[in-house]
Formats: structure tokens, sequence, C-alpha cells
């Protein structure tokens, strides 16, 4: 098991140990077990495609638009996870997951009648034949019609909020993990590489896109962290444009590049700008700050010190060369692992955002953007780093590097 903080390659291997996926699954549902006796729950039920991932490692097909409706896991604490499983996907998972050792098919739960079938025929026995007729059972994710449907068919069960505690369950990774983050930020990587290669003039953000998403499923990514790939350049990068589009890369474009990559499960996210020929001092002048932003929020990751502490030394720096005002409304970092997005966040300005101790074993996807308008080329900058809190402090697990011809 790699403990040392490097990617050591995706595939198996007879000459060295790599990630136990059995242990990886036991460390799960071992986390999983302790967050739901935390929150008073005998089980969750849950939709969400993250939180089925993470309890079941089902790697079903995914269907843009219809997370929450196609998969679902049933988690007790004192027993191995139950999947609902889509028809399309059962009979190979029967196949191949040996660690689940009931299935049940179901429906799409959209169509009302459908959803109706599944409330009352299908889950019901189940929970009732798992001694859950009249237990404390969270959800993480579903329609108020599934909501009424198994509140009338399940009148002894206590539906209560289930997805706070698989985020507790998530928030700290395991070595298994780590290791599956570290190969997961390689691919991401290799993706930012390609992509800023192909970065010239006369390209099209599409195109660049499409190159990086090549060497993404090339060596064998699930999927980008960003179903809508992120590349911007010049004046779309101000206000951002958060998608690629069919505008062509000029001479004098700073270039921003987000696509990331999922491996086994787990997310990694890179961020990166370059420019297209040469930078003017302004352009430098905004790089320059954003990634001393961001390196001095990595420095404030430390065990103890909170999100709002991180978020406020990057807001610092920003203050420090006049550029405050010009971050992006948006939070500036998010935690990551089997979701591509998951709390706790650093810098959500919104009412209601936790502040949360950072503690070792959290990762995040730190981003600090800042974007001027009306610069030529555009002005706007994000970099974007893979973090994981250690005892001693912050490691950078991404190591793709900076835009020399912005830094300096």
């Amino acid at each position: 098991m790699n403990r040392e903080g490097w990617s050591r390659g995706s595939g198996a291997a007879d000459y060295e140990a790599r990630v136990d996926m059995a242990r990886l699954r036991a460390g799960r549902w071992a986390r999983a077990e302790a967050a739901l006796a935390g929150a008073g729950l005998d089980a969750v039920l849950v939709w969400k495609e993250e939180n089925v991932r993470y309890l079941t490692s089902l790697r079903p097909q995914v269907i843009a638009g219809k997370n929450g409706v196609l998969n679902g896991a049933l988690f007790r604490r004192d027993g191995a996870p139950i999947l609902f499983i889509s028809g399309g996907d059962r009979d190979r998972a029967e196949a191949t997951m040996p660690w689940i050792v009931e299935f049940h098919t179901i429906p799409i739960l959209e169509e009302p009648g459908l959803v109706r079938h599944a409330a009352a025929e299908i889950i019901p026995g189940v929970l009732a034949r798992h001694g859950l007729g009249h237990g404390t059972v969270g959800l993480d994710l579903a329609s108020k019609l599934l909501m009424d449907a198994l509140a009338d068919s399940c009148p002894g069960v206590r539906w209560t909020d289930g997805d706070a505690a698989l985020q507790a369950a998530r928030r700290i990774k395991i070595p298994e993990e780590l290791a599956l983050i570290e190969e997961a930020t390689t691919i991401a990587e290799a993706v930012t590489a390609t992509a800023i290669a192909h970065v010239r003039e006369g390209v099209r953000e599409c195109e660049v896109a499409g190159e990086a998403l090549r060497t993404l499923y090339r060596l064998g990514g699930e999927y980008a962290h960003v179903t809508t790939p992120f590349v911007a350049s010049g004046e779309r990068m101000a206000p951002p444009t958060r998608l690629a589009t069919d505008k062509l890369i000029r001479e004098g474009d700073l270039v921003f590049i987000d696509i990331g990559a999922m491996w086994n499960g787990y997310f990694g996210d890179i961020g990166r700008t370059v420019v297209c020929g040469k930078a003017s001092a302004e352009q430098r002048r905004i790089y320059h700050s954003v990634w001393a932003a961001l390196d001095a929020g990595i420095a404030a990751m430390r065990p103890g010190r909170t999100n709002a502490e991180v978020a406020g030394a990057i807001r610092a720096r920003a203050e420090a060369d006049g550029l405050a005002q010009h971050l992006l409304s948006l939070f500036i970092g998010h935690g990551i692992g089997c979701g591509s997005n998951e709390p706790p966040y650093i810098g959500e300005a919104l009412p209601g955002a936790a502040s949360v101790a950072l503690e070792p074993g959290m990762v995040f996807a730190l981003e600090p953007l800042i974007w001027v308008p009306g610069i030529a080329g555009g002005g706007g900058v994000r970099l974007e780093d893979m973090v994981v809190v250690t005892e001693g402090g912050a490691r950078r697990i991404s190591r793709s590097p900076y835009c020399e011809g912005l830094l300096h």
C-alpha cells in the first residue's frame, strides 16, 4: 500500500502492493457505520452517485441529468450494503461484485406510477426483512413524489436527513482513498498537459477540450471533473465563461483550462491559466497575484486552522495587490473525493456556510480566481491545485507547472 504520496500506476501488479480494494471498501464501511451511529441513524437510503459509489463501489452507466434516479443503496450499521440498481447494470453487477449480498432492480425513478411501485412494492419489503420497519432511516436525495410514497408505504419508518452523515464519513480520507486520489490527479495532470500543448493561435476552445478528453479516456479515466469542460480564452475569462466554446484563441489571450479526471470513483481537479504568445504587464500582475494567493492559502492549511482562516489568507494576499474586489463571487476551494465538489467549502460567502477545523486526511481543491474587465486578451486568471492536509501541514498533490510566461 503506497503511503508515500506519489502515483505508482493505475494497473494491477504482481511485484508490489498497490491499492487493496477490499481494504478500501472495509475502511469506507467502517467510517459510514461510525457516522450513522453518531447521527442516530439505523440506516441510510442513498441515491446520489457519489454516495452509492462510496458505499457499494458501483460504477454504473451515467446518463446526463439523471443523478439520483438511476441507482440507490441501503446501508445499515450492521451489514453489507444492498443495491437498488438499474436493470441495464444488474446482470453485470451481480456477476462481478461479490461484496454485495442483495440486488433489487428498480426503474428510472421519474414516472409517477413506476416511482410508486418501487416505493410500495420493492423498498418496504427490504426494510422490513432487515429490521428497519420501525427504524430511523436517512435519505440523501429524493424527489417529493418518492418521499411522499415512502412515507405512505413505510408508516413505521422515521425518515430524516442522511446526507450529512455521509458527508461526515467521506470528509477524512483513509490511505487507500488517498492513493486513488493520487492516481486520479496524475491522470488530471496529463489531461491538463495535453490541453496546454494544444493552445495556439487559431485553435478553438472546443478543440483544446476535445484533445484533452481524448487523453482522459486513453488513460482510463471515467469522466471529467466538470461535465462541461472549462476552456475559456481571452475575454471569455472576464467574466468567466465556464465551458468550452467555438471561440478562436488569439495572440495575447489568457487561456484557462479546468477539466480534471475521475478514476476508480475519485476525482483529481486541476486548473491552469496559460498565455498564447506574449502576455501584457497587467496580465502578468493578475497572474502573480493569484499564484501568491494560492500559495498563501496552501500555507494556511494546517490541522486546527479553519476553512475561514484559509479563505482569509487568500483574500489578504489579493487585498495586498489591490485585487480583492475582483475575486470571483464563488467559493475559493472545495472538498473533493468521491464527490467532485463536496463540503467543507473554503471561502463560501453566502449565509449558512460552516466554519470547519482542518484535520489530517482532508483533501481540497483550492482555486482562487481573479478577473479584471477591459484588458485586451482577457484579465481573468484561476489556478487550482489538489491539496491534502497532513499532520505537518498541507501537501500539494498536483504537480502541473505554472506558466513561466506569466509568472516572470
